[in-house]
C-alpha cells in the first residue's frame, strides 16, 4: 500500500496519521526515538506492509504483471491500489476524500519534527494535492515517473503504464477483493494496541 491506503488503514487521530506516514520514512528499530502513538502507528504501517505482501490476492495481482516486471510489479501495486482507493473512496470511508486529505495536511503542517525526507516533501504533497490526486488514472504516470529517477535503472520502469491500463480491470477487481480484507486486518491490529 501506498501512502493514502497507509493513512486511511491507520486511524484518525493526529498521532495515527503521523505513524502511518512515517513508516514510509522511518527505518529500523524504534526504541523511543518519536512519541508512542506515532511508533504504534509506524508498528502498525509495517504490519501491513507484512500482510500485504504476503496475501494471495497481492500474490495474484503481482502475477498478473508480464515477467520481467514482475521485480516492480509491488510498488506499482502500491500507486495503483492509491488510486483504487481514491476513486472509489466513498465505499470505503464515510468522510469525503477531499475533507480527509486536508486533515492530514493540516497534521503535517502543524508538526515541527518530520523526518527529515518527509519534511522535504511534505509542502509539495500539499500543495500539489498527492493524495486526492490519486482519483485520476494520469496522476500515476507522473509518480511512477518520479520512483523511475530514484532507481538505478531508470528505464526499469518504461512501459509500466501502458502495462497498468492493459491490466486496469483486473488489477481493480483484485484490489475491490483485498481492500475490505486489509481495513478488516488493520482494524483488528489497531484494536490490540
Amino acid at each position: 500500500m501506498n501512502y493514502l491506503a497507509h493513512l486511511h488503514l491507520g486511524g484518525p487521530q493526529p498521532a495515527q496519521l503521523l505513524g502511518s506516514l512515517y513508516g514510509d520514512f522511518v527505518k529500523g528499530p524504534l526504541a523511543g526515538r518519536w512519541p508512542a502513538e506515532i511508533e504504534a502507528g509506524i508498528r502498525l504501517h509495517r504490519r501491513i506492509d507484512a500482510f500485504t505482501d504476503s496475501h494471495p490476492l497481492v500474490t495474484q495481482a503481482r502475477l498478473r504483471f508480464p515477467a520481467e516486471r514482475r521485480r516492480f510489479s509491488g510498488i506499482l501495486l502500491d500507486v495503483f491500489f492509491d488510486h483504487c482507493l481514491a476513486r472509489d473512496w466513498g465505499l470505503y470511508a464515510a468522510e469525503p476524500l477531499d475533507a480527509f486529505t486536508r486533515q492530514v495536511y493540516q497534521v503535517l503542517v502543524t508538526e515541527p519534527r518530520l523526518p527529515e525526507r518527509l519534511a522535504l516533501i511534505a509542502p509539495r504533497m500539499a500543495a500539489q494535492d498527492w493524495l486526492g490526486s490519486y482519483r485520476e488514472f494520469d496522476t500515476l504516470e507522473l509518480v511512477i515517473a518520479g520512483m523511475a529517477r530514484r532507481l538505478s535503472r531508470p528505464d526499469a520502469l518504461a512501459g509500466a503504464m501502458a502495462e497498468l491500463e492493459a491490466l486496469y480491470q483486473p488489477l481493480s477487481d483484485d484490489f475491490r477483493q483485498f481492500y475490505p480484507e486489509l481495513q478488516d486486518f488493520a482494524d483488528r491490529q489497531k484494536s490490540l494496541a
